[in-house]
């Protein structure tokens, strides 16, 4: 591993770091795209989720003064056959810590291929095209280009709290968290709407240990049969106003009958109620089923696009 800078060091993080990391990530952000797109859930849930461990999976890097100007963490919440790392660094100040942590990330992602019991594995990592350093990083170390990821908004001027009707036979309503049945419906639509797409899948049982806060998650029913599920990110970004679409998912037997939309409409609905002046969400460009097109629709635009790398190792 290359060394550190005299006096830096390295060391796991621990939840009373999620201030500090947040600050990372937000100065990160704000270098990249201008404003910050991260909020403290966040930085929790990577922290947190299921095959993460505090202890073996991430890292922080902290300058002479002790001030933490790199992060470093997996995700695989399901154990599969793909990792997909993170690496920030503080803008300028924390170069030297990108090479080192990338590092660890590698080796330790080989690592986890065996604990895992794959025999092959993919490894993923993301830049905003300006991030020219970290992708020449990535290229030194074997990442191809691979496709894009769009961050979409939109704002909520005008927008009421009182959605719009749904399409004729179909019902949107909120979940319920105490309902077990409605829990796992709703997890089932999400697992098998993605499952030819680039969704990390989880367990129910891993899933439903993060699946707090859903007061701004819902369903839309047809039939009596829970179709489509939209869940919201656990709180919103203070910082900015803005209400996140975490997923949204539509069985394939369903699509085409307005009910992604309805969900959505209801979900800004909830965000507006609440005082909130953006809607936002991430789409993968190359999702099969053209989600991207939805959200043009809807009014959502682009903010901008991501690059998405892999190697196999």
């Amino acid at each position: 591993m290359t060394d550190l800078p005299d006096g830096w060091t390295l060391r796991r993080p621990t939840l009373d770091d999620v201030p500090a990391i947040l600050e990372l990530a937000h100065a990160s952000d704000i270098a990249a795209l201008g404003y910050p797109d991260f909020n403290a859930d966040e930085v929790r849930e990577a922290l947190t989720e299921a095959n993460t461990d505090m202890a073996r999976d991430c890292w922080v890097a902290l300058d002479a003064g002790g001030r933490i100007v790199g992060w470093a963490y997996p995700g695989n919440p399901a154990g599969e056959n793909r990792d997909f790392i993170e690496v920030y660094v503080w803008p300028g100040d924390g170069l030297p810590a990108m090479r080192p942590l990338l590092e660890l990330m590698l080796a330790r992602v080989a690592e986890r291929k065996v604990e895992f019991g794959h025999d092959t594995y993919e490894v993923r990592a993301g830049a905003v095209p300006s991030e020219t350093a970290y992708i020449e990083l990535l290229a030194e170390h074997g990442f191809a280009f691979l496709k894009q990821h769009a961050r979409m908004q939109m704002p909520l001027d005008g927008v009421s709290s009182t959605p719009p009707e749904p399409p004729a036979g179909v019902t949107i309503r909120a979940v319920r968290p105490d309902d077990e049945d409605d829990m796992r419906a709703f997890h089932g639509v999400v697992e098998q709407a993605f499952r030819d797409s680039d969704h990390r899948s989880a367990s129910y049982e891993n899933w439903r240990k993060h699946a707090d806060g859903v007061d701004e998650w819902f369903v839309a029913e047809v039939d009596g049969v829970v179709a489509g599920a939209l869940e919201s990110s656990y709180d919103a970004d203070e910082d900015t106003g803005e209400g996140w679409v975490k997923r949204l998912a539509v069985l394939g037997a369903y699509r085409r009958r307005g009910l992604g939309e309805a969900l959505l409409r209801r979900a800004f609905a909830a965000y507006a109620a609440k005082g909130r002046t953006k809607a936002g969400l991430g789409v993968d460009m190359a999702n099969p089923t053209r989600a991207a097109r939805l959200y043009l629709a809807v009014g959502m635009k682009p903010l901008y696009e991501a690059n998405i790398y892999k190697k196999w190792i």
